[in-house]
């Protein structure tokens, strides 16, 4: 056993979980001075790992996935843990102050949390400012939403929707290597479906084509619901477009069956499920979207129960050539990054792979 899982773990789940996760990305934020010492320490540089996606260069590609870091607060002591990528949000163009408490349980039976944040964040332009004139060793993504106003709130025309996506973007794109834009939030009500219906996703796209913001790879996190036929009309509709470079799944809504937690548990909580028990539907969703996509324009992303190098290794066959984690830090803590990559390492090795790239989406036929 770690000394995090040992000692550490076991005194952060005394506390509320969503406590415990405001203290982590303070002290994060705290270190941010010693970060280039940190990351001499825990970075794997191996070339056989490193790759240009999109223009983009990734030392490795595990990444942190958008939800621990919302507003900007760590990010250099974040990529110092050794991460390839950081993914800060989700973001939004007004403030938002998410859902009303409780919003984060944990399923330790599962080695996973319910979520329900609801996208608290402090508004695109505090987050831009705050994170004008950081320089990371690695690529900084920002995650963008709709604007979370709150249970009663009244419905934002389809117009103003989008063009909030727009002003985020405008406002975060020059303080970002990438751009993740989430239509498909499990935790609030207008994100949930509104880019499900084909004629508001192709519209929206339309706008991010004609959009004036700072060139950026774009990407779209997208609902793991509604199985091929899903796949094919997003991958149809984007395709009429330019600016799009590839595709992440997002937690679905409501719980997954086969939890190990008594139903008696899990039922008192609202959210989405991270960590194992999401794989399984996320994985479907990656294999199914490498068959069909043009590997030469799109590139995937992939998440869900990943906490040792097999499981990143896995979805890199099924497709992903970067892999986002964030609930096994919560399980496994910061030194989780080191092991994944350098396990990686160990995998290559096992099989002759002379280089990542070689193993995207060998496992798809």
């Amino acid at each position: 056993m770690s000394f995090y899982t040992s000692v550490l773990r076991p005194a952060l789940f005394r506390l509320d979980p969503e406590r415990a996760h405001h203290l982590a990305v303070g002290l994060a934020a705290r270190a941010g001075a010693v970060a280039p010492l940190l990351r001499a320490v825990t970075a794997v540089d191996d070339p056989r790992l490193a790759q240009t996606i999109a223009g983009l260069g990734l030392p490795s590609p595990i990444g942190l996935s958008a939800g621990f870091d919302k507003n900007g607060d760590a990010v250099a002591s974040l990529a110092a843990l050794g991460f390839g990528f950081v993914e800060v949000g989700s973001v939004s163009a007004e403030p938002s102050n998410g859902n009303p408490p409780p919003r984060l349980f944990r399923l330790p039976d599962d080695r996973a949390l319910a979520v329900a944040y609801g996208v608290p964040n402090a508004g695109a332009a505090a987050v831009s400012r705050r994170l004008a004139g950081q320089r990371l060793p690695v690529p900084l993504g920002l995650n963008i939403v709709g604007t979370n106003r709150g249970p009663g709130a009244p419905a934002v025309c389809d117009d103003a929707l989008i063009a909030e996506y727009m002003q985020a973007a405008r406002l975060l794109a020059p303080v970002s290597d990438y751009l993740m834009f989430n239509l498909s939030c499990p935790n609030t009500t207008d994100g949930r479906d509104f880019f499900a219906d084909p004629v508001r996703l192709d519209a929206w796209l339309t706008a991010l084509d004609e959009t004036d913001y700072a060139p950026r790879p774009s990407f779209l996190k997208v609902s793991p619901l509604g199985g091929v036929a899903m796949i094919e009309q997003l991958l149809e509709i984007v395709g009429r477009h330019r600016k799009i470079t590839g595709f992440m799944f997002n937690l679905p809504s409501g719980k997954p069956a086969g939890l190990t937690t008594p139903r008696a548990v899990w039922e008192r909580m609202p959210g989405a499920v991270s960590g194992p028990p999401s794989a399984a539907l996320l994985d479907d969703c990656l294999v199914e979207c490498c068959r069909r996509m043009d590997r030469g324009r799109y590139v995937l992303f992939a998440s869900g129960g990943v906490s040792t190098a097999a499981d990143a290794y896995a979805k890199i066959r099924k497709g992903a050539s970067l892999v986002a984690l964030l609930t096994a830090l919560v399980y496994e803590g910061p030194g989780v990054v080191r092991r994944v990559t350098r396990g990686l390492i160990d995998l290559m090795d096992r099989d002759g792979v002379k280089h990542i790239s070689e193993v995207v989406g060998v496992d798809v036929r």
